[in-house]
């Protein structure tokens, strides 16, 4: 199914008929233009006219505006995740200036244990608390590390810069989840710790498009020479994970061969582990993690007769992240949604809503299931509607 342009005011027509219950040949009648015309608008076959927008706005019941442009909840939705974020930007451009007088030196040991627990809040998927937490633990940080460098505190700034930057993807701030990382990279150097590095190339490969296949790939490359020579088990964990991380990046090029490679080798290592090495960096690499990431690329193929048998074969365990957990939620709606299981796709985005409000608010993909689910619908429910309104349709 193709992705539906947010430019499209055909497309938003469309979706807020469906939400209005209504057929094309019912809004046809409700306003002075033909069905014809207005299934040639919707599929983008004809442009809008502004008269035949302010019709349709007319017989629908909203603003004009909902419908050439982004809605006005999606923008109240921007302007609160705004009001988090700048915090955060303002504190990741203090790496390389003189500490403040006024800011009031901590132990490393409460600073370590701080990073640890936004971390932690982020996996929880308590978004807006780790926005709020992180810039003046990013400021104490950067303090600490200025006056008493140590390589503990140098860990714990990297640490932080790398939830900065799963906060920022989370909320859609790519630019800010580059800059954070640019930051990892520098407090991970002198740290002198080769596995947050790796981390790094990890997270740096996951942000390339389809089309920087080979970059994607080389900065996978460069993290596995970070870890060479070294057989711990939390080198081993990182390996895995950067072998996961180049089978997502190989699924956006349509590389087959590579995705079964990478997770062939990311099994392998997940034996020599043994258990979820959930300690690692908060990675959580294991046999369940390679299975997802299997979904993932499937998803990725569009390959969903197959995604649909791996996604429901999965088990999640009780002692599953929420993060995780949502997010296979969510993936799991895309999937039936994409089989034609409405009803089950629909289920799945409640339950993942209801488990982690503020990711699956934000996630692309709740936006692309709920999108696709209004397409195929014949008649909107109730709960789909709500959920349309809750991520701004």
């Amino acid at each position: 199914m193709p992705a539906l342009d947010d430019d499209h005011t055909g497309a938003r027509i469309k979706e807020h008929r469906k939400l209005a219950r209504l057929t094309q040949r019912e809004l046809a009648a409700r306003i002075p233009y033909s069905y014809s015309l207005l299934n040639q608008v919707e599929c983008g076959a004809r442009p809008a006219t502004d008269a035949f927008v302010e019709a349709v706005a007319a017989a629908l019941g909203v603003d004009a505006t909902v419908l050439t442009g982004p809605s006005h909840v999606t923008e109240i939705q921007q302007a609160r995740v705004a009001a988090l974020v700048r915090p955060i930007r303002e504190a990741l451009d203090l790496f390389d200036l003189e500490p403040s007088p006024t800011h009031r030196s901590q132990p490393v040991t409460d600073l370590s244990a701080a990073a640890d627990q936004v971390c932690q809040d982020v996996r929880a998927t308590h978004l807006r608390k780790a926005a709020k937490d992180l810039p003046p633990l990013i400021t104490a940080l950067t303090l600490a590390a200025q006056s008493r460098p140590s390589t503990a505190t140098w860990q714990a700034l990297a640490s932080t810069y790398r939830t900065a930057h799963d906060v920022a993807l989370k909320m859609g701030y790519r630019d800010l989840a580059t800059v954070a990382l640019d930051r990892m990279g520098w407090a991970a150097e002198r740290a002198s710790d080769p596995c947050l590095a790796a981390i790094r190339q990890y997270k740096r490969a996951l942000g390339h498009k389809a089309a920087e296949y080979d970059l994607g790939r080389r900065l996978v490359q460069a993290g596995h020479d970070l870890l060479d020579g070294q057989d711990s088990r939390e080198a081993l964990a990182v390996a895995g994970q950067l072998h996961l991380g180049a089978s997502a990046v190989a699924a956006r090029s349509g590389d087959t061969h590579a995705v079964a490679r990478h997770i062939a080798a990311a099994r392998e290592l997940a034996k020599r582990v043994g258990g979820e090495a959930r300690e690692v960096h908060w990675l959580s690499f294991g046999q369940m993690n390679v299975a997802l990431h299997e979904l993932g690329a499937s998803i990725t193929l569009r390959q969903f007769d197959k995604a649909l048998t791996q996604s429901r074969r999965i088990k999640l365990p009780p002692s599953t992240l929420t993060s995780r957990r949502a997010r296979f939620l969510v993936d799991r709606a895309v999937v039936e949604m994409e089989n034609g299981h409405s009803d089950r796709a629909l289920r799945h985005l409640v339950e993942a809503r209801r488990t982690a409000p503020e990711q699956t608010r934000y996630h692309p993909a709740t936006r692309d299931a709920i999108t696709g689910l209004l397409h195929t619908a014949r008649r909107t429910p109730d709960t789909l509607s709500h959920m349309a309104a809750w991520i701004g349709l």
